[in-house]
Order: C-alpha cells, then structure tokens, then sequence
C-alpha cells in the first residue's frame, strides 16, 4: 500500500513512530478511495489479482505498474474532498462489456460509459504532507440492465438454458424475458394441439341428410333401451326384496315386543285393581302370563290364535275357540294349549326346541300360579295334525287323563311347513296369596 520503508535514521523513535512508514491518513484515505470494497484492489495491487471478470487486463497500463500516485496535497480538507469524491466514482478498471461478454455471450458489446476512462489528472498542490491528493475519478457508469449489477462467481458461465437458441442474444430486461417465457410456454401447447392438423381443422357442415343420420345413429337401440328398464326394475325389486326382509326380522320384533310389553303391564294392573276375574275371556283377550326362566320369556297369554290380533302382536294365543277348544290352567283336568310365533313378531317360542325334560314352565293368573315341567317334545308333525291337543295328547307318553300343558310353533326356522310340539305336566298350583313359586324365585 505504501512505497519502500525509509531507512531509521538516529532521531526515529522506533518502528512504530509516527509518519514511520508513510504520511498520516494514507491508508483511511486509500480505503475510502475504493469504489467497492469487497471486489476492488487495494493500491499497490494489479487488477489481474482478482478472480472477478469485472477487472481487465485491458485496462492495465502496459507496464503492469499501479496508476501513479499524486503528490501530496496542500490542504487536508481538498484531500479529503478528492477521497470522497474517488469513492462515490468506480476506478478506471471497471469493465461491464467484459462482465457481459462472459456471462451473456452477447454478439454485441453493451455500451458503456465505464470503459471510457478519464485522463488522468494533474497534482493538486496541497500545503501539507500528511494528505494525499488522488486522480479525478471517470463519470458514473450507467449498467445495462437490473442483472448487470449483482455479485457474480469469477470467470464460471452458466450452463446454457435450452431455448437460448430459439431466443437469440440475451439483450433484454427482466420483463421481457418473462414475457418471452410465457410465449415459448403458448408455443408448446400450440405445437401439442397441432401435432394433428386434421383433428384442429373444424369439420365442416352436414347436412340435413347427414345431420338426421348421425342424430339416428346416437340414439339408443330398442335392445339397450330393454335391457336398461329390466336392470332397473330387477334393482327396484331387489331394493324392496331388502326393505321387506329388514321389516320382517327386525321391525316387526321391536312392534311386536312395544305391544305385548304393554299388554302386560294392563293386565297386571287390572290385577292390581280387581277389576279382572276369571271366567271366560272374549278373543283377543289377555287374561294370563307365561314365564319360561331358561329361555328368559316373559309374554301375555291372549284368547284365540288369531294371527292379526293376537299372534302378530307378539302374545301368545290359547286355543279356546271351535274344534280347538282345550281347557285352562285353573281346569282340574285337561290339557292347556298354546301357540306362538318362532321366528318375527316378537318370536316367544323362538328357543322352545332347547328346552329339556324338568325345565319349568310358569303360567300366572289373576288367582294362582301353575308350574309345569317339560316332559317331551315332538320336532316335526303336520299342521293338520290336532291329535297333539287333545286331552290326552298323542304321541306325549301320556296314557291317562291330567293337568298338562302343549306348546305349538312353526319348524323349520322361517317357515311354516310343520309344527313343533312341547309337552308339559303340571307338578304345582300356587295361589298368589302365597307368593311366587320357586322356578320364578330363583
């Protein structure tokens, strides 16, 4: 930065004297010299020094030797003027048409005030020593466009896009480049479009022949117009097929189950009131309650086997009626007969079949409670077959008359071709002013 060290005579102070090696506030002022600090040199340094492609052998002088220093200036204030005024300038090494050149591969040179350098200027006098006066500095360079001015790696170019063919010199602004861009993206999908040139072209006009022919020709065949109004009622069907399926099994157990829960409830309490007594009982009627502790069955025993008013409603129903007549529970002999639904509309006798010989079967009355035991069962008969009702039931093991008890369902499951048949005898009559009976107890 400074020229050679003078030699240390017999008055120096030392090597760090003042004014030792060269005048007060060189270095400041060789620094606030520097247009950029980052990229500019340092005096006493060549610009080929430095990697950046801003910087130009070019503009060296031919010796390769430094720009020659000024003298002194006279007046601290005029250096210091000269110092500011070299600051706000860039040195004569600048080079935008090199920095445009490598980066831009431009065919042509961008103009530029920077390479104009200014001829060097005259010593200004200045009155002291320790100031230094400094060339005046070229005019402002005007850059060529907004990306001329960022920091860039030294001498590397970037790799070539692929429509630096078709774009020709990279010579325009940002704007320009952008709205270029979105020309080229406009151009590809022009080219996609076009790749068939008949397909793009618009067809040309039928006519009135032409034209009924195609509309004929779009509409459906009688065939595909049949087939398409089966699918849809075979689907319709299906979809009502699957409504009533849910009705019978689900439905029609919730129904069944509300109804015969309150049917139970009046009757215990018209027990409750007295307002009930025992005698005959018009259809539809209920007038007892069956409990079966195993299977968890607690329904309301109703006159009749109508299947609307009594069966359907999730009771059960006494045969009491014509030919079917059986005896009641209170009857000192006989055989009390019931039916009831196995499968929907609350499904009482749904589990009858799993009922073995001594599971006991409870019928309560406004008066009384019977116990019955089961002593048989039959698993399949005819529904015409009334003989198992009779006062002595056939095929029960029973030989002489008594107290029994006969339950009738549909088998198999979801079906009514046949008839299940439960036989029971009774083995307790308890008045209710004793209590429940065991089988209700435990």
């Amino acid at each position: 930065m400074s020229g050679p060290r003078p030699e240390r005579g017999a008055g120096d102070e030392g090597p760090y004297a003042q004014g030792a090696y060269e005048a007060d506030g060189t270095f400041v002022a060789a620094i606030d010299q520097l247009a950029d600090p980052l990229t500019d040199p340092l005096p006493g340094q060549r610009p080929g020094q430095h990697a950046s492609p801003w910087f130009r052998a070019g503009n060296i002088p031919a010796d390769g030797a430094t720009p020659p220093a000024p003298p002194r200036a006279q007046q601290p204030q005029q250096g210091l003027q000269g110092a500011q005024q070299a600051q706000e300038t860039p040195r004569e090494w600048y080079d935008p048409e090199g920095y445009e050149r490598d980066w831009y591969r431009q065919a042509e040179p961008v103009r530029s005030t920077a390479s104009a350098a200014a001829p060097p200027p005259g010593p200004e006098p200045g009155p002291g020593p320790d100031v230094v006066s400094r060339p005046a500095p070229p005019a402002a360079p005007v850059p060529a466009d907004d990306e001329t001015v960022g920091l860039r790696t030294a001498d590397v170019a970037p790799p070539p896009r692929p429509s630096a063919a078709a774009d020709g010199p990279r010579t325009q602004g940002r704007a320009e480049r952008r709205k270029a861009a979105k020309g080229r993206g406009r151009r590809r999908t022009e080219a996609t479009a076009g790749a068939d040139p008949e397909a793009a072209r618009p067809a040309a006009p039928m006519s009135r022949v032409e034209a009924r022919r195609a509309a004929r020709a779009a509409k459906d065949s009688p065939a595909v117009v049949a087939s398409r109004v089966v699918g849809e009622v075979f689907i319709s069907l299906g979809v009502l097929m699957l409504l009533f399926v849910t009705y019978q099994l689900w439905w029609t157990n919730i129904r069944a189950d509300l109804i015969a829960g309150k049917e139970t409830n009046k009757i215990q309490d018209e027990w409750a009131s007295g307002e009930r007594r025992p005698g005959v009982f018009e259809p539809g009627r209920g007038f007892a309650i069956m409990h079966i502790p195993k299977l968890d069955v607690v329904a309301p025993i109703a006159e009749g086997i109508d299947k609307e008013k009594v069966l359907d409603r999730g009771m059960i129903g006494h045969y009491g009626e014509g030919k079917l007549k059986t005896a009641m529970p209170s009857a000192k002999q006989g055989n009390f007969s019931v039916a009831g639904h196995r499968n929907t509309h609350g499904e009482p006798f749904r589990y009858i079949n799993k009922l073995l010989p001594g599971d006991p079967i409870v019928v309560e009355t406004q008066d009384a409670y019977y116990t019955y035991e089961m002593t048989s069962i039959l698993p399949q008969t005819s529904p015409s077959n009334v003989s198992v009702i009779a006062p002595v039931p056939a095929g029960s093991g029973f030989t002489a008359p008594g107290r029994y008890l006969t339950l009738t369902t549909c088998t198999p499951e979801f079906t009514s071709t046949y008839r299940l048949i439960v036989w029971g005898k009774m083995v307790d009559e308890r008045p209710r002013s004793k209590g429940k009976p065991d089988a209700l107890v435990g």
